[in-house]
C-alpha cells in the first residue's frame, strides 16, 4: 500500500500545477481515483490549497471540481462527490471570499456552479442559494450582501461561513468594505492567457449534443435536429419547386455548351 504521506505530497504537487489545460485536470484526478483509499485526506489537501495559494490557482482548482466528480461518476467512486457536496459552501467562500478579494472568480464561480448542476451533482435549489449568497462579491470595493444587516438570515450565513472556513474572520453581517485588490502583470497575463485557453475549448465543444443513451438507434444529435424543424408547409413546396426549376436551367446550360 502507498505511503499516504507520499501520496499526499504528490497530489498537492499537481493541485499547485493545475493550469486551463484538461490533460492537467485529469491528470491530477486520475491520480485521486487511484488512491481514493485516501479520499478525505486528499479532499482536505485541495480545501487547503484553496487557503494558501494565489487567486489564479483558486480558479483553476474550481474548474478542476467537475473533472474529478465526472471521473468519480465514472468509476463509481461517490466519495469524492459527496465531499465536495458537503463542503461546496466552504469551497465558494475561498475561491471568492466576501472581502472583495476574489472578485475576478465570482464569474468562475457562478459557472462552475451551473455546471456541476447541469451534471446531477448539485441540486437546483442549493445552486440558487450559493448564487444569491455570493451576490455582491464581484464588486471590488466590498461585498453587498442582498440580505439587510443583522437579519436572521444574514447572521446565520455569516455564522456558518466562518464555521466551514478556518481562515474566514467572523465579521458583522457583510458589512466591511475591503481595499483594491492588486495582482502583478505576471499573474494578469496568466489569468488571460488560461481564460483565453478555456474559452476556446468552449467553442470547439458548443456544437456538441450530449448522448444520454448508448443504444445505436437513438441519436440525440438527429432527435433534436427533428424537434427543431418546422413542419413542411406551402411555402417549402414552391421553393423546392424553383430549386429544381434552376437546376434543371443549369442542366441544359451544360449540355448546350
Amino acid at each position: 500500500m502507498a505511503d499516504p504521506f507520499e501520496v499526499r505530497m504528490k497530489f498537492t504537487s499537481q493541485i499547485q500545477h493545475l493550469n486551463a489545460s484538461t490533460t492537467s485536470a485529469l491528470k491530477c484526478a486520475h491520480y485521486a481515483l487511484k488512491h481514493a483509499p485516501f479520499a478525505e485526506d486528499l479532499h482536505s489537501c485541495i480545501l487547503e490549497q484553496l487557503e494558501r495559494n494565489s487567486l489564479n490557482l483558486r480558479a483553476n482548482i474550481m474548474y478542476f471540481l467537475p473533472s474529478l466528480c465526472d471521473a468519480a461518476k465514472a468509476q463509481n467512486e461517490w466519495s469524492y462527490v459527496r465531499m465536495m457536496e458537503r463542503d461546496i459552501l466552504r469551497i465558494v467562500d475561498l475561491v471568492a471570499p466576501e472581502d472583495g478579494s476574489g472578485a475576478a472568480n465570482v464569474k468562475v464561480v457562478r459557472k462552475v456552479l451551473k455546471g456541476l448542476e447541469g451534471r446531477g451533482f448539485l441540486q437546483g435549489q442549493t445552486v440558487v442559494e450559493l448564487e444569491e449568497w455570493i451576490s455582491g462579491r464581484d464588486a471590488v470595493g466590498g461585498p453587498v450582501s442582498p440580505l439587510p444587516a443583522g437579519s436572521a438570515r444574514a447572521e446565520e450565513g455569516t455564522a456558518s461561513v466562518a464555521r466551514n472556513t478556518p481562515v474566514s474572520v467572523q465579521r458583522e453581517a457583510y458589512g466591511s468594505a475591503a481595499p483594491a485588490i492588486k495582482l502583478d502583470k505576471r499573474q494578469i497575463e496568466q489569468r488571460i492567457e488560461e481564460d483565453r485557453e478555456r474559452h476556446k475549448r468552449a467553442r470547439e465543444g458548443i456544437w456538441a449534443v450530449q448522448q444520454s443513451s448508448t443504444r445505436l438507434d437513438e441519436d440525440a444529435e438527429c432527435a433534436k435536429l427533428w424537434a427543431e424543424t418546422s413542419d413542411v408547409e406551402e411555402d417549402d413546396y414552391e421553393i423546392a419547386k424553383e430549386e429544381a426549376e434552376e437546376r434543371r436551367e443549369c442542366l441544359r446550360f451544360e449540355i448546350a455548351c
